[in-house]
């Protein structure tokens, strides 16, 4: 058996690189980085409407799926009125992401939603969201510094047994936090297994009937210590052995 293939949803931004200023798919190295150190192969998938129309176009290459971090999910996808501080939705990758996280999930294939991801996994089971923590909450403990992890630490507490604690190999977790949404109503067989000490906010959800099914509210593709991709890899690695066979 080859390495395993991880496909990354790529966001579309606007983008600046030599004398170019476009409209561009992309995303921060870090998730690639991280997905190649731990032994597969980094697959960046562009928001595709023929994907999103047939999800196993693109599943049927894939071993693992991982949703990255980005923009605020457009609050018509829960049934939400914007807020104010909802900004800078791609409405084109959102029903992208979730109509391939669905069948993903149907098919058993392993996926990790990663802070956005986490968000998009949670809608895709009919969930909803907190549109701005710092209304509702009063603080902004989970995104100190707009664009950069400085001072970005904050321990979660992980349910023992859950996926979230093996994934991270223990139940007190030191994250990398940045984002101002967060789950508000659970979606459809999903369960809450990590939560921020600084308030109770959910910060790990995972199907517990799937092989691996997780989704973490913080950034492990920009911690070194962290074994949370390389965990996504392995699970990875499995599906494609038993696919094979």
């Amino acid at each position: 058996m080859g390495a395993p293939v991880i496909g990354i949803c790529a966001a579309v931004e606007r983008a600046r690189w030599g004398v170019w200023d476009q409209s561009a798919a992309l995303l921060p190295r870090s998730y690639i980085s991280a997905v190649q150190s731990a032994g597969a192969v980094a697959l960046m998938l562009p928001p595709d409407p023929a994907v999103t129309a047939d999800p196993d176009v693109v599943l049927d290459l894939l071993d693992g799926l991982m949703l990255a971090g980005g923009v605020d999910v457009d609050p018509e996808l829960y049934g939400a009125a914007r807020a104010p501080e909802t900004q800078h939705s791609v409405r084109e990758r959102d029903e992208f992401e979730i109509a391939l996280t669905k069948r993903a999930l149907e098919r058993d294939i392993p996926l990790l939603g990663i802070c956005r991801g986490m968000q998009v996994l949670n809608v895709a089971q009919g969930g909803t969201l907190i549109q701005d923590l710092p209304s509702r909450l009063g603080h902004e403990e989970h995104c100190r510094v707009p664009g950069s992890f400085d001072s970005a630490e904050h321990p979660v507490h992980l349910a023992p047994n859950s996926l979230a604690a093996q994934a991270a190999g223990e139940e007190r977790h030191a994250t990398l936090s940045h984002h101002h949404q967060g789950v508000d109503r659970l979606g459809e067989d999903l369960v809450i297994t990590g939560w921020a000490d600084v308030d109770e906010l959910p910060e790990a959800i995972e199907l517990p009937d799937k092989r691996f099914a997780l989704g973490v509210q913080w950034h492990p593709e920009a911690d070194m210590a962290s074994q949370i991709i390389a965990t996504l890899v392995e699970e990875a690695r499995e599906y494609a052995l038993a696919r094979a066979a």
